[in-house]
């Protein structure tokens, strides 16, 4: 019997934390690269957009070379000529936009999840736009972070010139968070999922990437990243049992109230899952505890 999270023809509302330890889970361009800060509450925020590019990239690392797990959007790949691959390889004509949009629903694993818009600028051979199944929220830190900025220094500097007039070092700065967990939510429609195709095998490419995608995804301004819980509220039906944010709320994570935590057992104890109040027809999934 297939487990319930793992059957695209169900509705499946997830919750998923994230901790970061002496590192910058996701800079912000308008602010010099620091952590992403909510200014009201000084919570930290890391955004869809940057989630579901580490989703990206650990699925194709993983199924790299396999049919219908290229990616539409990918670093330095220009998207126009992505859909014109459509009517070049997918044999469709022009005026066929919904033929052209199939092609790339199952040629495109992150059409096929995420949507994807595929009628940019004035092209008359387009896909138009697909829904996606799967989507994700921002994700918010239980707490304030406190970010903070450190100044390096480099032993090489980058003109041979600098060298000739005795500069041996380059001064520089790293922003960081010293802890932060954030908890964001998704959401997956079992009919939209239907419509676009999506098998088992995506939806488990789909958790498997969750899980693991911080494993693949290192680097010295991140510090250490790590997914610390994922749950899969499953409905038995395409359309849901009860509201997401009422299945939400039976994950509940008590605030310490300041930006004093330095590490995840600060949390540990102050999780609680109510699993004896899942409604019925609903199946809670703990693939991350």
């Amino acid at each position: 019997m297939t487990d319930a999270h793992m059957d695209p023809t169900r509705k499946h509302d997830y919750v998923f934390l994230i901790d970061v330890k002496d590192g910058n889970p996701n800079g912000d361009p308008d602010a010099g690269g620091m952590p992403r800060t909510d200014p009201i509450t000084g919570q930290g925020l890391i955004t869809d957009v940057a989630l579901k590019r580490k989703i990206r990239n650990t699925i194709t690392l993983v199924h790299q070379g396999k049919p219908g797990f290229e990616m539409y959007v990918e670093q330095g790949v220009a998207l126009n000529p992505q859909i014109q691959r459509a009517y070049i390889e997918g044999g469709a004509k022009e005026g066929q936009t919904a033929t052209a949009q199939e092609w790339m629903i199952r040629n495109f694993y992150d059409v096929r999840l995420f949507g994807a818009v595929m009628s940019v600028g004035d092209q008359k051979k387009h896909a138009g736009r697909a829904r996606g199944p799967m989507q994700v929220t921002f994700s918010r830190s239980i707490d304030p972070i406190t970010p903070l900025e450190a100044g390096i220094t480099r032993v090489a500097p980058n003109k041979p010139e600098d060298l000739a007039k005795g500069k041996v070092t380059e001064m520089g700065n790293k922003r960081y968070v010293p802890y932060g967990l954030y908890r964001g939510h998704g959401f997956y429609s079992g009919a939209l999922g239907a419509k676009a195709g999506v098998t088992p095998e995506d939806l488990a490419a789909y958790w498997q990437a969750l899980t693991m995608m911080f494993d693949h995804d290192r680097a010295s301004s991140r510090g250490e990243m790590a997914i610390r819980g994922l749950y899969v509220f499953s409905h038995d039906d395409a359309y849901g049992r009860a509201p997401a944010h009422k299945l939400f709320d039976l994950i509940r994570i008590k605030p310490l109230g300041h930006s004093e935590a330095r590490s995840w057992h600060d949390y540990t104890d102050r999780i609680t899952i109510d699993e004896d109040k899942v409604p019925a027809g609903v199946t809670l999934s703990r693939l991350i505890d």
